[in-house]
């Protein structure tokens, strides 16, 4: 019987090949330390670079077309403007009545052009705190109960109907004014808006109907526009919105206009409207005036970070510059404008410049150094009104329902006497014709330029594709970190230090058996989900505050501290109970509790950044150091190293500034001196979020307060003392 052939070494089954991407995962894990250091540096350095990355603005709806046209608006039509707002400023009426007349002069003027009239009676709101009206829109807050006639505000509106167009679409031109303390600045915004609204009844270019909205800011300018828009999109049929006439008299002579024989003028009671929004205008002008040239702010910023389709801007800032000569301003962080360092900056980006220009002379890299410097502080402002999330103007309305919207500021250069009056009503009502005319040829609305985009000068951006780098590479070093450490923890062999390290070593243990215990990371899941539950209860905590009457802003704040440390510790109490004791190494333990916490905090991000970018990116610039540097403090103090003492002054200097209320208290005292820091500023800074129902406000209060590792280390380091223990 023949004995059966032994293998060949050639017949033996050959190993499988490790795939190259599998090979890059395992390279990246097993340097994590050297790629966060690479990736956090190169972050950092893309976020001062964005200023020379900036491109020049430009139209990409070739239909707007704007100064194709030249500007109708006469010297007759600024005449007519001049007496709106001479008979304005020169009524002699008590001051009860001076509202209702103001009224009544404003609605007998659009009457005598020709317009459809309406008044629209509106009443203030509270706004309060409330944890189910996150997200949704910034005026669901309470009625006053005890309501008056003086309690209420009345918005004029002129519609005047496009004689080409079908009444589908509206251009919305809003001028905030308050009859009861009204300055000359707000006067003359009225003059700018009535010459325009009456060359615009005369034209025949017409293609969308014009709404002139006459804000009653007496409550305040977004409270005002917000009540118009509401009852315009979302009608609400109530007794409120008919007043007594006993009791508000004053009420009843709105109604009391001499109607002219005007072909097509209309007065009505019930509110009028017209069609869907294309684009709003916030006209306003400042009674003081610039010191060198007549400038023109651009305010863009709306609710959660949310900006106007670019074009809009760029139509405003071209007819600005080009047709008009002003000096067109966006908002800066003024503190950067004086720094230093941030000179010395822009001197080694610039000097770096040369140098590449001297090698290569068609490279384009590089801008000066005062134009870095204010490209920078516009840069820096634009992302924090951003990631505050507060509306910069009444425009923010018009986001909340998609409409694109900016305020226009004019600053006049000399004191508004008649005769630069009539050059400010010109200028500044032939600039408002043309960025009309432009949204008048668009046939759809805003959607060819960028949404989602930074500016560091009027002319200048840098687009979503751009920033994001910066953002991206922050945050990349944290799923890598995680891996390590979960590799780290739950290894029966820690393969992955000395020398080990490579690729080819990790391939072979993992191949030769490595022990996992795959479900032990849920102790330390549920160890971080129960923080973020304290996170939340955090940030729900002023819902129940809110209710205490007659609570200052500082008595507010400490009750709210002290009740956040008790419900931190009822919590710590129930997780270092005997029930949690487990068979683990402090180090391991701490690891799985690192790795899901840099998880969670990386998910967080992630999704923040597509609320709202900006911030998410402040965030990041926090948080990602801290979560890669923190280590429990017992542990460094029980190595005694030199390298754990720095870590834990790191850890300490870290974790107190990305503590919210020290990162508040550390930018007022930077921006205003630490002299008018109060502890009451800071409760009244988070009741703005959340009245405004800022997603920053949920980024504090969740991401955080629950996925800081120094703060979990607070809860983590009693469960491993009882871990310790147990064994």
């Amino acid at each position: 019987m023949a004995e059966p052939k032994e293998k060949s070494h050639n017949d033996q089954k050959p190993k499988p090949r490790v795939r190259p991407i599998v090979r890059l995962g395992i390279f990246l894990v097993s340097h994590s330390f050297l790629v966060s250091v690479v990736c956090c540096t190169s972050g950092v350095l893309a976020l001062f670079l964005l200023p020379v990355l900036a491109k020049n603005t430009y139209i990409s709806e070739n239909a707007l077309m704007p100064g194709s046209a030249s500007p109708m608006l006469s010297n007759q039509h600024v005449l007519d403007g001049n007496r709106l707002v001479k008979d304005l400023t020169n009524s002699n009426l008590k001051s009860s009545e001076t509202g209702i007349e103001s009224h009544k002069i404003i609605a007998q003027y659009m009457l005598d052009l020709g317009a459809e009239v309406s008044f629209h009676k509106f009443h203030p709101q509270m706004n309060q705190f409330h944890p189910l009206h996150f997200f949704s829109s910034p005026d669901s807050g309470k009625i006053q109960e005890n309501y008056s006639c003086s309690s209420y505000g009345i918005n004029t509106v002129g519609i005047i109907r496009a004689p080409r167009g079908d009444g589908k679409e509206a251009i919305v031109l809003v001028t905030p004014y308050n009859a009861l303390k009204s300055g000359f600045g707000e006067a003359l915004s009225l003059g700018i808006a009535y010459s325009v609204f009456s060359l615009l009844t005369q034209v025949t270019w017409l293609a969308k109907d014009i709404i002139w909205l006459v804000a009653d800011s007496q409550f305040g300018e977004y409270a005002a526009v917000s009540a118009w828009l509401r009852e315009y999109q979302t009608p609400k049929f109530s007794s409120l919105s008919t007043l007594n006439s006993e009791m508000c008299p004053d009420i009843n002579n709105l109604f009391e206009i001499k109607v002219h024989s005007v072909a097509g003028s209309k007065f009505s009671n019930s509110f009028r409207r017209a069609g869907t929004m294309a684009a709003a205008l916030v006209l306003k002008v400042r009674d003081q005036g610039e010191q060198f040239e007549d400038t023109i702010s651009i305010y863009a910023e709306a609710s959660n970070g949310q900006m106007p389709n670019l074009d809009l801007i760029n139509v405003v800032n071209y007819l600005a510059v080009h047709r008009q000569g002003l000096r067109v301003n966006v908002e800066k962080l003024r503190s950067l404008l004086n720094s230093s360092w941030l000179k010395s900056l822009g001197e080694i980006f610039e000097s770096l410049a040369k140098v590449a220009k001297t090698l290569n002379p068609k490279c384009k890299f590089g801008i000066p150094a005062t134009e870095y410097v204010e490209g920078t502080a516009t840069l820096a402002s634009s992302l924090y009104y951003q990631a505050l999330g507060v509306p910069t103007g009444p425009h923010g309305a018009f986001r909340d329902y998609q409409v694109d919207a900016i305020t226009l500021e004019i600053s006049p250069k000399f004191s508004l006497d008649k005769v630069w009056r009539n050059d400010i009503l010109l200028r500044g009502g032939r600039l408002i014709e043309g960025v009309i005319r432009s949204v008048n040829n668009l046939l759809e609305k805003f959607h060819q330029s960028f949404f989602l985009y930074l500016l560091t000068s009027p002319s200048k951006f840098v687009s979503v594709g751009v920033y994001m780098i910066a953002f991206a590479l922050l945050i990349a070093p944290l799923p890598m970190v995680a891996a390590s450490l979960y590799v780290d923890a739950n290894s029966s062999s820690n393969f992955l230090k000395g020398d080990s390290s490579t690729p080819s070593a990790i391939t072979d243990a993992a191949e030769h058996g490595i022990t996992i215990r795959s479900w032990k990371w849920l102790n330390s899941a549920k160890l971080v989900f129960i923080v973020h539950l304290w996170g939340a209860i955090v940030s729900l905590l002023p819902y129940f505050i809110c209710q205490i009457p007659d609570c200052s802003p500082m008595t507010s704040f400490v009750i709210w501290v002290l009740l956040s440390i008790l419900s931190l510790l009822i919590l710590n109490s129930v997780l270092a109970s005997p029930l949690a004791c487990v068979k683990a190494s402090q180090e391991k333990e701490w690891a799985l509790v690192k790795s899901v916490t840099i998880s969670s905090m990386f998910i967080g991000l992630g999704l923040m950044s597509v609320i709202n970018f900006a911030t998410a990116e402040i965030g990041a610039l926090l948080m990602v150091p801290m979560c890669l540097l923190a280590q429990p403090l017992k542990l460094d103090l029980r190595a005694g190293t030199l390298r754990s003492c720095c870590r834990i002054i790191c850890n300490l200097v870290l974790g107190h500034i990305a503590f919210p209320p020290a990162a508040f208290f550390l930018l007022k005292g930077m921006l205003e001196g630490f002299g008018s820091a109060n502890v009451g500023d800071f409760w009244m800074w988070v009741e703005s979020l959340w009245a405004w129902n800022s997603a920053t406000y949920l980024f504090i209060g969740l991401l955080r307060s629950g996925s800081n590792p120094l703060m979990i280390e607070s809860i983590q380091v009693p469960l491993m003392d009882r871990v310790g223990a147990c064994e």
